[in-house]
């Protein structure tokens, strides 16, 4: 068991191989040694606690995909300026306090999409930001009993051994000093400790990107919007009636329902209107055509004009959401399109898709009837869903850029980034109440984003770190090997017997280490299930309160900074920080030493022994 155990963490320091391999390794290994037994090898791929992580990614993207990352993504750099510190501040707390009433892994499930964003807005890497927030939310779980699992274990024990339990917010009394600690710790010194790890996962820039296509298709004169008046001819006809595009040029790119009295009944915006949809009073018509076209649509059709905003803003404020966004399209030379003439307004129509814009060597191509050449770019508008199947038909035609990652990050709210949110408030409800189990909550949670199309399933398994996933599932067979060899029973009864007739206090700090080092390998919850017993026996036997040992126990168990493998948020973070094992011994061995000192400092004069 020991060799197993050495040769693991040697291979997680090598980096030879990805951490889930190794994982992978070390259970085939316990198995193949008579160690367990296939049915103990395989435990951890149907364990509750890794199906919840795999459902909490899911909804951190439903998060993600409905503009709520965006949006607090954009929150977090107002706060922090142009500064790295201030943000690592607010991550760092935010993940602490937040997983004081979320498990630690739905808090990093949330906070890690925007606490990425954040990251690269404000012009620093992703591994400046990810660890704080894993390490924040191991803290953050010190705040209450319910913060996580360790807490919960020492309290029911001391009720089980005969004394009482701690109270709800008991915890706080030393949570919150050592969540201070870690927030202090990542601004003045964990901050140049942590690695400049490069990334690919920097968010697009809608910003730059819409300046981008402003300045090579020179649209910002080519957008107008206009109102259907009571004395329109449009009145209750339907696009297709008037052959917009074949008699004047002109495109009908949205539709803003504003009928006092049918508001109610019909949906506000028309985001892409089809010939079959009709036009009503009081409709605001965005149109793209050029003025002379414009004129004449507006005096045949008796439209009113009203003022748009600039260029920039029209276009992210009113033509992008979370369902409806643009992208740019280049003809490459093996297109079947190429030195062939194309209506490509009609074209693009048979995918659901607007064209926009049309551009050749960096200048503008106005004609409807086009020749298509290679390099033709296009400026086209649809649902995320059909850029995305335009992009899987057509081999030949290029989408520039990465309209999955500029969906996630439009910070407009529709009516699902409600169900999304909502779906996490339930999942919290679920679990603070204790209604259902942690793992139904958030399944039963990430359920509802599926089902109402708040993410794609195709996206949600996507959004998946399956590296993470199945090295945890991988290595909790682990935790039990060692138990149930009787290996971490004998290393704890040995340190035990030989600190407990010294002092106390020294007796408090063995039990410290010893359940950090098993913390490094083994759940947190396994490690506070292995060493409770035996605090409350040492205590006992010494006559000394059993309260300062359980408080330990817990803290210690929450402090896997060591390893990837320690919790379920180290190995969250680690594909997304492109961390190595020795990044987490190099930050984390300076933190964990000061919660050592402080914990050593505090918890006698709060719990005396």
């Amino acid at each position: 068991m020991l060799l197993i155990l050495v040769i693991t963490i040697a291979l997680f320091v090598w980096g030879k191989f990805t951490p889930d391999i190794v994982a992978l390794i070390s259970m085939l290994a316990l198995f193949l040694t008579g160690i367990l037994t296939a049915e103990e090898t395989l435990s951890g791929f149907s364990n509750p606690t890794v199906i919840m992580i795999a459902a909490l990614f899911i909804i951190g993207e439903g998060i993600a995909q409905t503009g709520w990352t965006a949006m607090a993504g954009k929150k977090f750099v107002e706060w922090a300026g142009k500064s790295v510190p201030k943000l690592l501040v607010i991550v760092t707390l935010g993940g602490g306090v937040l997983s004081g009433f979320v498990s630690n892994t739905g808090t990093v499930a949330t906070l890690m999409p925007l606490t990425i964003s954040s990251a690269w807005s404000i012009g620093t890497l992703p591994s400046k930001m990810l660890m704080p927030v894993a390490f924040g939310s191991n803290t953050g779980g010190l705040l209450t009993l319910t913060g996580t699992p360790p807490n919960i274990i020492a309290s029911n024990a001391l009720v089980d051994a005969g004394f009482e339990g701690f109270s709800f917010f008991e915890f706080a009394l030393i949570g919150v000093p050592l969540l201070v600690i870690a927030i202090l710790y990542f601004k003045f010194i964990g901050y140049r400790l942590l690695p400049n790890n490069k990334t690919n996962n920097k968010p697009v820039n809608i910003e730059s990107t819409l300046h981008n296509w402003i300045e090579a298709y020179k649209v910002e004169d080519g957008y107008y919007r206009l109102r259907v008046r009571s004395i329109s001819p449009l009145l209750n006809t339907k696009i297709e009636d008037w052959k917009f595009e074949e008699n004047y040029n002109v495109s009908i790119i949205k539709i803003k329902r504003r009928h006092p009295n049918l508001l109610k009944k019909i949906p506000t915006f028309i985001e892409l209107p089809d010939p079959s949809t009709v036009f009503l009073y009081h409709d605001i018509i965005t149109v793209k055509g050029d003025t002379e076209a414009i004129n004449k649509l507006m005096i045949n059709f008796r439209l009113g004009l009203l003022p748009l905003d600039s260029i920039a803003d029209e276009l992210k404020n009113n033509l992008i959401n979370q369902e409806v966004g643009m992208t740019e399209v280049i003809v490459n030379p093996n297109s079947s399109l190429v030195d062939r003439t194309y209506n490509m307004h009609t074209y693009f129509q048979r995918f659901g898709i607007q064209l926009l814009a049309a551009s050749r060597n960096k200048k503008p191509i106005l004609e409807t009837e086009i020749n298509v050449k290679t390099g033709d770019a296009f400026l086209i508008r649809g649902t995320w869903a059909h850029i995305e199947d335009l992009k899987k038909q057509h081999e030949n035609l290029v989408i520039i850029g990465s309209p999955e990652g500029m969906a996630k990050n439009v910070e407009k709210l529709s009516p699902k980034s409600y169900i999304a949110l909502g779906s996490l408030i339930l999942m919290i409800l679920f679990m603070v109440l204790k209604i259902v189990p942690g793992s139904i909550a958030a399944l039963i949670s990430a359920g509802i984003i599926l089902l109402t199309g708040c993410v794609p399933i195709s996206k949600a398994y996507k959004g998946i770190s399956w590296t993470s996933v199945v090295m945890i599932a991988a290595m909790i067979p682990m935790g039990l090997a060692l138990q149930k060899t009787g290996t971490a029973q004998i290393i704890a009864n040995g340190l035990v017997d030989y600190l407990g007739s010294i002092h106390p206090i020294l007796l408090l700090g063995g039990i410290f280490l010893l359940t950090t080092t098993f913390s490094q390998v083994i759940n947190n919850s396994a490690t506070a299930v292995l060493m409770a017993p035996i605090a409350i026996l040492a205590a006992n036997s010494l006559n000394l309160s059993p309260e300062p040992f359980m408080i330990v126990v817990a803290i210690s168990a929450s402090t896997a900074f060591l390893t990837p493998i320690g919790t379920t948020t180290n190995a969250m973070v680690m594909t997304a920080g492109a961390y190595k094992f020795m990044d987490y011994l190099k930050v984390g061995a300076p933190l964990l030493l000061i919660f050592f000192i402080i914990s050593l400092l505090l918890v006698p004069n709060i719990w005396p022994f």
